[in-house]
């Protein structure tokens, strides 16, 4: 078996969940299950007790695992070995929004592929709510992420910029906006909620805090998809203004006015503690650091 082998079963051992682990590693599910399948051949034991609800490791796969744990960790000490002999190779993968690789990644990777061309980047654009759970589910080496209000212990991060948050409203369709005298009607607005993240948290706070039954329209995944359905008339919303900046939907949205004041947001670079010694992060860390 080889290194990529090990790597993904150990994401298996820690995910547990065949789906999570086959889109993770850009596989399908039956050719994970196959992969399972000859490791578990070649290792002459079930690794996995799977059934329709559940799926957990056997006495011998949680003996694997730290197998496994030893190895794939082995790699990372030779790959940075050779990084300190013949400068810096190998690979390096980043997830972010689109908006935060266009206008906080775009200058310090710029920067970085003229200084270490042998690096191979892996870029991965998604849904900024889902940046912290790559990086704990090591899919990634660094996170462009929302900086939560309480650090995890496990996490190092560099602030680069802090954005506040916006209750935004389609331009073109000013009926979308209820209003009960001068004051917006929250319980009868149309609102379209981040399915997750800590913009979700905010909102579902504020809306605790004041007892309010949101009339919810969707419950959305990205703010480039909330803002194209803010856009169409479908509700308001709430999202990060940088990201409404850098919109090509900016010109069709409104900032709404005396709306709650949300806590801004501190966007950061991000990379497990454990990982920071890593040249190529190590490289990426001190550009950013020079360019913020």
């Amino acid at each position: 078996m080889d290194i990529r082998e090990l790597q993904t079963f150990r994401h298996l051992a820690q995910s547990l969940h065949f789906g999570k682990t086959s889109r993770a590693c850009n596989m399908t599910p039956s050719a994970l299950t196959r992969m399972i399948q000859r490791i578990e051949h070649n290792v002459g034991e079930s690794l996995f007790i799977r059934d329709n609800r559940s799926v957990s490791l056997t006495a011998a796969g949680k003996a694997f695992q730290r197998y496994a744990e030893d190895v794939c960790q082995r790699w990372v000490e030779f790959q940075n070995d050779l990084s300190t002999i013949e400068g810096l190779v190998g690979k390096l993968s980043i997830y972010g929004s689109v908006t935060a690789v266009y206008s906080i990644l775009s200058s310090i990777l710029f920067e970085f592929r003229r200084m270490h061309p042998a690096v191979q980047i892996n870029l991965e654009t998604g849904d900024a709510a889902k940046a912290l759970t790559k990086l704990w589910n090591e899919e990634v080496d660094i996170s462009i992420a929302a900086l939560p209000e309480k650090m995890p212990k496990d996490l190092a991060y560099m602030k680069v910029t802090e954005t506040p948050l916006v209750f935004i409203a389609p331009a073109k369709f000013p009926d979308t906006v209820v209003y009960t005298g001068a004051r917006i009607d929250w319980e009868k607005t149309p609102l379209i909620m981040p399915d997750q993240g800590l913009s979700r948290q905010q909102l579902d706070r504020w809306l605790n805090r004041e007892e309010l039954c949101a009339n919810i329209y969707a419950q959305v995944a990205g703010n480039e998809a909330i803002i194209a359905m803010v856009s169409l008339g479908c509700g308001v919303a709430v999202i990060p203004r940088l990201v409404l900046e850098k919109s090509p939907l900016h010109n069709e949205i409104k900032i709404l006015k005396s709306t709650p004041k949300l806590t801004p947001f501190s966007i950061g670079i991000c990379t497990l503690k454990k990982n920071i010694s890593n040249p190529k992060i190590k490289a990426l860390w001190g550009i950013a650091a020079n360019i913020s």
